[in-house]
């Protein structure tokens, strides 16, 4: 059964502050995209496989432990996914990167993927999903499933902001799958956006709002 893991670390805490504020810079928001996702990363990983190895030191021999076997892979979640990617990789640098990218359908309004590159051996890897933000979670859930097509079975998500609404649907149709979210806001508003949240995360992290 998957967790839901919400952070309360006074550096987390004060730099979603930051982001959330209306006034702050695109060149910031950015950085600060950045670093939170670095500070999460340290939990994400607390639970990765690892072997014994000695290291030779220049007084003697050290009995110590490093990762073991496939190392982990990212899958932004195109397009804000991606302002997470550096943080998380300046803390895990020998990570694979996939990608997903999901629009909706006007018709039926289900999430269709119209791109997908992952590693060849996910099947093998600890997937993070990244997403700044989970609404109703109806995108997220929906790549978490076209990830499991390709053959990943241990996969986490990663959310600066959710709702419960979105926890709720991707507890509901993935339960294998953890969450990590930094901060969980009270409620979606009539146009699916988190309410107070921090506005459109994409437009936000590139400028184009």
């Amino acid at each position: 059964m998957g967790q839901v893991l919400i952070y309360d670390h006074p550096l987390i805490q004060h730099k979603i502050a930051m982001l959330r504020d209306k006034n702050t810079s695109t060149k910031d928001f950015r950085e600060l995209v950045s670093e939170i996702a670095m500070l999460m990363c340290y939990e994400v990983t607390r639970n990765l496989p690892l072997r014994d190895v000695d290291v030779e030191t220049p007084i003697g021999i050290a009995h110590e432990k490093m990762l073991a076997g496939k190392n982990i892979c990212f899958v932004p979640v195109l397009r804000a996914g991606l302002g997470m990617v550096d943080g998380v990789l300046s803390l895990v640098p020998s990570a694979k990167v996939g990608h997903i990218g999901l629009y909706r359908d006007p018709d039926t309004l289900e999430p269709v993927e119209y791109y997908c590159k992952l590693p060849v051996d996910v099947a093998d890897r600890d997937v993070v999903v990244l997403d700044p933000m989970l609404a109703t979670g109806g995108s997220a859930s929906a790549a978490i499933s076209f990830i499991k097509q390709r053959g990943a079975k241990n996969i986490k998500l990663m959310n600066l902001i959710a709702a419960p609404e979105g926890i709720n649907r991707v507890v509901a149709d993935h339960p294998d799958v953890d969450i990590y979210c930094a901060a969980v806001d009270k409620e979606l508003n009539s146009h699916a956006y988190i309410v107070p949240g921090l506005g459109d995360a994409g437009d936000r992290l590139f400028g184009t709002k």
